[in-house]
């Protein structure tokens, strides 16, 4: 009976982690074993890096949002809970986006809140 070496299916798996290190530096790029702990370390990055964009852009959106509120002479919890006293349902990303690029409309809403506030 001939030996099986499973060549094929080697060489095949090979090739495919190999692709993945296409463009790393070095033997990252070519030698097998190396490339297998870069890439493998890539895909654990990119997997937790998923994870952690999103609190990054909360806190970006936060820090703009107090930042614009602040203009109106209202710190950024006061200005989220006379939203929410207001029943204005808009999230911290649109609201960020308001903050940037429409302020005349941030003001607004930071108007109304302030009233909501007021009426306490």
């Amino acid at each position: 009976m001939p030996r099986a070496t499973h060549a094929v299916a080697r060489r095949k798996r090979k090739k495919k982690l190999l692709k993945h290190a296409k463009g790393y530096f070095g033997g990252r790029k070519n030698l097998y074993r190396v490339a297998k702990d870069a890439v493998e370390k890539g895909w654990e990055h990119a997997y937790r890096h998923r994870r952690t964009k999103k609190r990054e852009f909360r806190r970006l959106w936060i820090a703009r949002i107090n930042a614009a509120a602040r203009m109106h002479d209202l710190s950024y919890s006061r200005f989220i809970n006379g939203l929410k006293l207001a029943g204005i349902e808009l999230d911290r990303k649109a609201l960020s986006e308001l903050a940037v690029r429409e302020p005349a409309a941030f003001a607004a809403l930071a108007v109304r809140a302030k009233a909501r506030l007021g009426a306490q």
